[in-house]
């Protein structure tokens, strides 16, 4: 008689979703380092090169991240979660404790263990939270894809503002924040966030599109709240804190949609029987996308001998082993175009505190901002138009990828100009492109390669963060920057004028349009996949409206 919500409700499956949002809040902490990275230089004594090889072995950590990719097939979702916020609460505190003077500088090797410990925790969060989700809700990958990484974007901008609010912008108080947040809201992601069916009739597809654009607004409206802030200067401390909590009530709406689902599942309680939803939950797990599996045979008088048989090589866009993945030319020409976006996306996002002070800016923490809200457009907006535009017309996913790239282009030969504003407009061109790259690869990798070994391909690709950050941020900027720098007593050294950074922007440029002629390539040898894909989902169509028309 009572109500109970169980794990394969609704209200249970949206309510894992919300907390996995939350997640995603705080998981975005490796694009931060651009906050704290002047006090960890000059507490340090550190030279550019130094500084960005501190930032690459940050970005090392997603190396790591294959351990993650590894254990999502045989550790639960909590489990995971628990390691990655333990993991980060050592890393970045001890990057606390440092930057808060609480002990001594610690030796520079070891500064690089705790920075890659901070790196590699988003790494298990991520994982458990993007796997846990794409097969959760099979059917909108595009879309979870773009409000989960778009939350990721938007988390740089959420940790920037609430300290600046709430704290003047103290380096130590953000590493502190970085520390203990994730902690808590992983905490709660644990008693929520589970695999459960995914949704088997065109009514509850519709339902989870409907939710999805709910999230999509709540998303949008964040985003500008942050950006207004940002640019409408300083604020009084009373102003400041009441946007701080504007802020925690815009991230707690989400809660509506969960709110909503249980109270009908609840008006649901009193007229289904439990046998309905058994009945469903039976049916769903038969279903691996869209093809049901084979029944069991009707009575083992007719089961024999099988002899097994050598599996053949899968096609594109069916499940693959990571050794059937990584021996397909498709592979690597999304993990080679994959390289050319964020790791030059990842060289301007390190460098945004030297490269705002070699352009005369003293606070460069709104470009930081605007990197993160901008990213967070481009994440959520080619999640929805890429899905959109797969139904309609069959669009090869890559293409939106190749369009990044060249957008991107542009805007590093806009920096290399250094024209008034120049920084401003270049960081909100990189957020954007950088924001489609993420967003758009994480469900082309689904898509092509399937969902069975979907975690360790992931992490696979994201080996290009910490691949991407050593060749264009820690190599290509730290050598040419410190070419160019004058040193200072102390032992580190500055660079000023916009010479600093002019020959960085045009490699990362040229750079950019070979991953273009990449990306150009990886679409038209998938059109076919896409067309199936197309042809999936309009079969499904004609089934909706005979029960409402």
């Amino acid at each position: 008689m009572g109500f109970h919500l169980s794990p394969a409700s609704s209200s249970r499956k949206w309510l894992g979703f919300v907390t996995a949002v939350w997640v995603q809040c705080i998981s975005g902490n490796n694009y931060t380092f651009s906050n704290y990275s002047d006090a960890l230089k000059s507490l340090m004594a550190l030279t550019q090169l130094q500084l960005n090889n501190l930032s690459v072995a940050k970005d090392v950590g997603k190396a790591f991240g294959l351990l993650a990719g590894l254990a999502s097939d045989r550790l639960s979702t909590p489990m995971m979660l628990l390691i990655g916020s333990i993991e980060g609460l050592v890393g970045y505190g001890v990057q606390w404790l440092v930057v808060s003077r609480k002990i001594q500088p610690l030796p520079y090797w070891q500064m690089c263990i705790f920075l890659c410990m901070g790196g590699n925790s988003t790494t298990w969060m991520n994982t458990a939270v993007l796997v846990t989700c794409i097969r959760n809700f099979r059917t909108n990958r595009g879309p979870v894809s773009g409000i989960l990484k778009g939350y990721v974007g938007l988390s740089t901008a959420i940790f920037t503002d609430l300290c600046t609010a709430l704290f003047a912008n103290d380096p130590a108080i953000f590493l502190l924040m970085l520390a203990i947040i994730p902690l808590l809201v992983c905490l709660s992601a644990i008693l929520f966030l589970r695999e459960v069916p995914p949704s088997s009739t065109a009514a509850n597809e519709k339902e989870e599109t409907k939710f999805f654009i709910l999230f999509n607004i709540v998303a949008v409206v964040l985003a500008v709240y942050l950006l207004t802030f940002d640019v409408t200067g300083s604020h009084g401390r009373l102003l400041s804190q009441a946007f701080a909590v504007v802020l925690l009530f815009l991230l707690a709406c989400p809660l509506s949609i969960p709110l909503y689902c249980m109270l009908q599942d609840f008006n649901r309680s009193g007229s289904k029987p439990s046998s309905d939803i058994e009945g469903l939950i039976t049916e769903t797990l038969l279903i691996q996308n869209g093809q049901p599996e084979m029944a069991a045979p009707a009575s083992e008088e007719k089961v024999e001998p099988v002899v097994e048989i050598k599996r053949p090589r899968p096609s594109i866009g069916e499940d693959h082993t990571i050794i059937e993945a990584i021996s397909t030319t498709d592979f690597w020409i999304l993990f080679a175009s994959f390289l050319f976006g964020v790791g030059t996306g990842l060289a301007v996002m390190n460098n945004m505190g030297q490269m705002g002070l070699a352009l005369g800016y003293v606070d460069v923490s709104i470009f930081v901002s605007l990197t993160s809200i901008w990213g967070f457009f481009g994440r959520i907006l080619s999640g929805s138009v890429s899905e959109y535009f797969i139904g309609k017309a069959g669009t090869p996913r890559p293409f939106w990828n190749a369009a990044s790239q060249i957008l991107m282009a542009v805007g590093y030969v806009v920096m290399a100009m250094a024209l008034p504003s120049s920084l401003y407009i270049g960081s909100v061109v990189v957020g954007i492109c950088y924001g489609v790259r993420l967003a758009v690869t994480v469900p082309i990798a689904s898509e092509l390669f399937g969902l069975k070994y979907y975690g360790l391909i992931y992490n696979i690709l994201i080996l290009n963060l910490p691949l991407g950050s050593f060749l264009f941020s820690g190599l290509l900027a730290g050598f040419l920057y410190d070419a160019h720098a004058t040193h200072t007593a102390g032992g580190g050294s500055t660079c000023i004028g916009p010479h600093c950074y002019r020959l960085v922007f045009v490699v990362m440029a040229l750079s950019c349009i070979i991953g273009f002629g990449l990306d150009v390539l990886l679409a038209i040898r998938t059109k076919n996949v896409y067309s199936k894909i197309r042809a999936s989902k309009r079969s499904k169509k004609p089934a909706a409206p005979s029960n409402s028309q």
